[in-house]
């Protein structure tokens, strides 16, 4: 779970900080670059798992495609020598842990916070090309004592933080930076302590950050961070990857993209039956398809995924009221995608955090409050103790429809609008700016919030409305 971000220096996120709770709603207009917070999330995921380079070239840069170039992941108002950008997550990580090899381990230090700092190395030659360097990385601990100071959302302290937050570590770093010799060094250290002796890295010769290298159970405090980044991700649902049947080789586990949809719902079906006291396999399918209904406005009679033996692959089906049986490549675009999210809902394997971009696209405005309470109820229930009943998972999105906005609790949300300020060299450029509600448990006295009056222009008919209810169409009805 992640439940604090700090970034200064990625693309507009001048200075910008960030608490979540189990779910969070970031409203604001379009092209302001809300979608930065997610790319910035996004891009401490793939450095978890990837090289510098590979990381960079997986987010979008300036002309909204992916670039190898690392300036555009820069915020524009550095000046072209002094690009830095800094990052902190405050975040609770698995209880246990198995390392690459198979092996299992247990965590005893679940709330952790880790900064990483990076620079830019200027090509070496007119054909170079520049590259992002390490210059600090730190991981340590949060105290169980101060856990409540951290995780400031309302919840069960009893239930589900008691549940989550563990705490064995008195005193010491698991990742320090050290200069040695002119030269920066990461140094990891194990779980007894930083007053062992620690086990340095040369940071500009790695090309990786030290937390994405540790890969066996010799340092699980440090693993388990590393495995609970490599889960976050941004769900980019595309139709040709929904669409497509599935091989028995295939994983069954949905992909960020959608694939796999088929193989895992068969998955989820086949091991609720396989609980005893679970659910059959049909029941399963029944509640897929009554909750696809109330997505898409269509009865929805059955959902089930086909097995054919001898192509040896898997094909979903949905079955209309009226008897009309279509497969998954029949079924329209936003169709797809709400049933992709009805089977998340489903899998209790399905965990982490989850970023998810203008949930409401191509659903009919009646069914909004449908899919607000389903992207809510795929969060964990944080006044309960996670489990296979209540998966510790985490739900982000962005938005600017009106209709959203209304549905979510003012707390959940955060509001986002742009700042001006000036680049080192004085040139006006603009900064993104991220406002809790007055009065939530984000907000802070003194600080910058905003309140319902801010949000007219999501509660309001616009003007020059050409269409409108009668201010007498409920006259009647007082």
């Amino acid at each position: 779970m992640l439940t604090r971000i700090e970034v200064q220096g990625f693309k507009n996120l001048q200075d910008v900080t960030l608490e979540f709770g189990s779910f969070t709603c970031i409203a604001g207009p379009n092209g302001i670059g809300k979608s930065n917070i997610f790319d910035a999330i996004m891009f401490l995921a793939h450095a978890a798992r990837r090289p510098l380079h590979e990381a960079c070239q997986l987010i979008r840069g300036s002309a909204e495609t992916r670039s190898a170039d690392p300036r555009e992941l820069f915020w524009n108002g550095f000046s072209a020598t002094q690009r830095e950008m800094n990052f902190a997550v405050e975040m609770i990580v698995p209880g246990v842990v198995e390392d690459d090899l198979g092996a299992i381990t247990e965590v005893k230090t679940t709330f952790l916070r880790y900064e990483l700092g990076l620079g830019y190395e200027e090509p070496h030659g007119p054909a170079g090309v520049g590259r992002l360097i390490l210059r600090h990385e730190q991981l340590s601990h949060i105290n169980k004592g101060e856990a409540k100071k951290h995780l400031r959302f309302p919840h069960s302290a009893k239930e589900f933080r008691d549940s989550v937050v563990t705490n064995e570590r008195r005193a010491g770093l698991f990742l320090s930076t050290a200069e040695k010799d002119g030269v920066t060094v990461i140094n990891m250290h194990g779980d007894g302590g930083s007053s062992g002796k620690p086990s340095p890295r040369a940071a500009q010769k790695t090309g990786r950050t030290i937390l994405s290298t540790v890969n066996v159970k010799d340092y699980p405090t440090i693993l388990a961070a590393r495995r609970e980044m490599e889960s976050w991700q941004q769900l980019a649902l595309e139709p040709s990857s929904l669409r497509k049947p599935n091989s028995f080789n295939d994983s069954k586990h949905l992909a960020s993209d959608g694939n796999y949809l088929a193989a895992t719902l068969y998955r989820i079906a086949a091991d609720a039956e396989s609980i005893i006291g679970g659910r059959s396999a049909d029941d399963l399918y029944a509640q897929v398809a009554t909750r696809l209904s109330e997505l898409i406005g269509i009865d929805v009679d059955r959902i089930e995924v086909e097995l054919d033996p001898v192509r040896e692959v898997f094909t979903l089906f949905m079955t209309e009221r009226g008897g009309l049986r279509l497969p998954a490549r029949a079924l329209s675009e936003g169709t797809l995608r709400f049933l992709a999210l009805c089977v998340l809902l489903e899998d209790p394997s399905f965990t982490g955090v989850v970023c998810l971009e203008e949930p409401e696209n191509g659903i009919h405005p009646a069914n909004l409050p449908s899919i607000v309470e389903l992207v809510r109820d795929i969060a964990v229930d944080v006044s309960e103790a996670p489990g296979d009943g209540n998966p510790f998972r985490q739900v982000i999105i962005n938005t600017h429809s009106p209709g959203v906005i209304q549905l979510c609790a003012p707390e959940d949300l955060i509001m986002a609008d742009v700042r001006r300020t000036r680049s080192d060299e004085g040139t006006p450029v603009r900064a993104l700016r991220c406002l809790p509600y007055k009065g939530s448990w984000r907000s802070e006295i003194n600080e910058p919030s905003f309140e319902k009056g801010d949000l007219i222009p999501y509660l309001t008919t616009p003007h020059g409305a050409q269409l409108s209810l009668p201010d007498d169409l409920f006259a009647g009805l007082k």
